[in-house]
């Protein structure tokens, strides 16, 4: 049995194809909320690192979403709005 390294991973990830949508599909509902929380747990769970913190405010840069949904299922504040993309757009994984 092989083990894979965080480089084969990551490989793996790059061959992964995005078709970009203008309008996100992810949103903050509040950034007052965001601000007030402790943990920030969307900052690390996150595994293409979607949300930083930028000037005070939560942003994201949604064209990288691999479309987990993580973020919003562990959001202690349920502050986090995910929808699919719409209709082709989003991620098309890759396999090798």
């Amino acid at each position: 049995m092989s083990t894979q390294t965080k480089a084969d991973i990551e490989e793996k990830l790059y061959l992964n194809h995005y078709t970009v949508d203008t309008q996100s599909h992810l949103s903050i509902k509040e950034q007052s909320v965001c601000a007030a929380c402790q943990r920030k747990i969307c900052l690390t769970i996150c595994p293409a690192k979607v949300y930083e913190i930028r000037d005070g405010e939560t942003s994201i840069s949604y064209e990288g979403c691999l479309e987990c949904g993580a973020c919003r299922i562990t959001c202690p504040h349920s502050n986090i709005e995910w929808t699919l993309p719409r209709g082709g757009f989003g991620i098309q994984y890759r396999l090798a």
